[in-house]
């Protein structure tokens, strides 16, 4: 071993903020108007959700009047509360997807 491998780097300090973006619940609110059938569709095509799963958020979105569909940074957060606006209008339907920082 040679005395440069030796040698210690100088520490740098940094904010453990700078590490991981800003993330952003995205919420999906109830209606009396979208079916739960496309409920689940958003869910499973939007937010990669299994089945069982879409179906249990469907559930807590029906029940409990909003539910939160996953966790994201902000970009991804805000296209896909443009999607499922983009797929519920072209279907008709009102249904409302929001987000809410972390």
């Amino acid at each position: 071993m040679t005395s440069t491998d030796s040698k210690t780097r100088p520490k740098v300090s940094h904010d453990a903020s700078e590490d991981h973006p800003p993330m952003y619940k995205v919420l999906l609110h109830n209606d009396d108007y979208t079916t739960m059938d496309f409920v689940v569709d958003i869910l499973v095509r939007v937010f990669g959700k299994s089945l069982e799963k879409a179906t249990q958020i469907m559930l807590n979105v029906h029940n409990k009047g909003k539910a939160v569909c996953g966790i994201y940074p902000r970009e991804i957060a805000e296209t896909k509360v443009q999607t499922v606006h983009n797929l519920a209008s072209s279907k008709g339907f009102p249904l409302k997807s929001t987000m809410e920082k972390e």
